[in-house]
């Protein structure tokens, strides 16, 4: 374990740091609380436009973190230079604190709150563990698992609704105070005036916030596209294999971050298959964003021997996860052909959705599992804990569902798209 307590340089366990890099991607802030040594600090924030979702991972004392908003974050970020890092005092939540942060030149952010007792860190340690941490992030967010996809999606569908629910009860609320104060019945002219002012403010910045978060959730389908183009040519460097990309129209309608990275990863995988085949001169690779789907299709000039089945599985944990479709053709002698279908909207709730949302990072991960029918033994010896303790999370996922057996539960899981990416790939 890595201390960040004494100003000398120290020798990282690899062993521990592996443990920091695996598992559910909400939970690595707990894990890299405990790998540094929890008893150096109160509170830790890892802070990363990457996962739309949850941008914030947390993990320490929830009289902080839980107040720690995305402007302070944001403000922080900007004072420190890409790769850089500062042990100061500035305002995180709500409060002026001294705080340990580091920028990585990725632009993932780690803010730790240090305990009173604890001595000067030494900030190049901390910002070389923080760095394979964040690249760990990136990795998972890159590859867009069924997991980290069924939980970003979670998460952006709670959010939406959550903000569509304050936004109605707080309109109707500044609105109700308008009417009043411009009625002609009141007195104190200048009283109403600035009253009103106030409420015409509170109202317009109340109504900006579904705007801002559509900003940190959703990508352009240009810039979708455009991301997407630059990851392409790296792959086909080693090949004189020409490339045509179709652009979506401009004006198409922005992609949730969880659908951007779900399709540039199945792209991607998709061009791989395409380039095992023994012959490959041409590609062309199209996007469109019509109505409620985005609309992907890739094409070769190749032999046509892209293994169909090989493909399907490969994708179809991704796919199921975002309820999409998958067409493969593949002729030989004539080229391959491969469309996505992919929905833009998460599926209308279902009753038992808000039940998902009372289950742990842990409990996601075990019903991933039985999802595909895994008993304890099997999740024990994936998840390299013992059977006693599946057992444990097993009954927490029955208790909090409210379901009298694992089938149940994996009904719940499946119809959520919620499943073990070992079975998915």
């Amino acid at each position: 374990m890595v201390s960040v307590e004494t100003p000398s340089r120290v020798k990282v366990d690899w062993v521990e740091m592996r443990k920091v890099m695996r598992g559910p991607l909400p939970d690595i802030a707990a894990r890299l609380s405990r790998f540094l040594g929890p008893k150096s600090h109160d509170a830790l924030v890892i802070f990363t436009r990457e996962c739309t979702g949850r941008p914030r991972k947390v993990a320490g004392n929830r009289d902080i973190v839980d107040r720690v908003t995305i402007d302070e974050l944001d403000e922080i970020k900007r004072s420190i230079t890409p790769g850089g890092a500062r042990d100061d005092v500035l305002l995180l939540a709500g409060s002026q604190r001294r705080i340990w942060a580091v920028r990585d030149p990725d632009d993932t952010l780690l803010v730790v709150v240090p305990r009173a007792s604890s001595s000067d860190p030494d900030l190049a340690d901390l910002a070389a563990v923080f760095g394979i941490v964040a690249t760990a992030i990136q990795h998972q967010v890159a590859q867009a698992s069924p997991d980290y996809l069924a939980e970003s999606r979670a998460a952006s569908s709670e959010r939406a609704r959550t903000i569509a629910e304050l936004t109605e009860v707080h309109e109707a609320t500044l609105s109700s105070m308008l009417q009043t104060l411009r009625s002609n019945d009141l007195d104190d002219r200048r009283a109403r005036i600035t009253a009103s002012e106030t409420a015409s403010n509170a109202l317009i910045t109340l109504r900006s916030a579904g705007a801002e978060d559509r900003v940190h959730s959703e990508e352009a389908v240009t810039t979708a596209f455009a991301k997407l183009q630059g990851q392409l040519r790296p792959l086909l460097r080693h090949r004189d294999v020409v490339v045509d990309f179709v652009d979506p129209p401009a004006d198409g309608r922005p992609l949730p971050g969880e659908v951007a990275h779900a399709a540039r990863a199945m792209v991607r995988a998709i061009v791989l298959a395409f380039d095992a085949q023994t012959e490959l001169t041409r590609l062309r690779v199209a996007w469109d964003c019509g109505g409620d789907n985005v609309l992907i299709e890739i094409r070769d000039a190749g032999p046509g021997t892209v293994d169909r089945n090989a493909l399907m599985r490969q994708l179809s944990g991704r796919l199921q996860t975002l309820r999409g479709d998958i067409e493969v053709e593949s002729i030989p002698g004539w080229g391959s052909r491969v469309e996505l279908i992919i929905p833009l909207d998460p599926p209308a709730a279902r009753p038992d959705e808000h039940l998902l949302n009372t289950l742990n990072p842990r409990e996601l991960e075990v019903l991933g599992h039985l999802a595909v029918g895994k008993r304890n033994l099997a999740i024990a010896e994936e998840l390299g804990i013992s059977q006693s303790t599946i057992k444990f999370h097993v009954a927490g996922v029955l208790k909090k569902l409210g379901v009298a057996n694992r089938g149940e539960a994996a009904a719940i899981g499946i119809r959520a798209g919620i499943v073990s990416g070992d079975a998915a790939t």
